[in-house]
């Protein structure tokens, strides 16, 4: 997708995933209105949930089922910003629709 003045609006509308690094493992929830809307916002959230988990411990990036499989989109988007020796494994999908992505740091 690519990006547009509306899609800026829901960057900045959208509250961050998280203000603080993560001591612990903890889950990233990605599946609200505006991350429907915007699968970029959706990825940019996800690379910075992965950014604020310490070492030793990992985040569930909880997708929005809009957007299909993340490893559609979501895996390479995670590699390209963080490194292709990723530690990352396809949990489940949800009820909902969504999807959960385990990445390791």
């Amino acid at each position: 997708m690519s990006s547009t003045p509306s899609d800026n609006d829901h960057d900045r509308n959208a509250d961050p995933v998280t203000d603080r690094v993560h001591e612990n493992s903890w889950s990233a929830n990605l599946e609200g209105p505006e991350h429907a809307a915007d699968r970029d916002l959706l990825v940019r959230r996800a690379i910075d949930a992965v950014e604020h988990t310490a070492a030793g411990n990992h985040v569930n990036l909880v997708t929005h089922g809009d957007h299909g499989h993340p490893e559609e989109y979501l895996v390479d988007a995670l590699e390209a910003a963080l490194g292709e020796g990723l530690d990352w494994e396809y949990v489940e999908q949800c009820g909902c629709g969504g999807h959960v992505v385990r990445v390791r740091v």
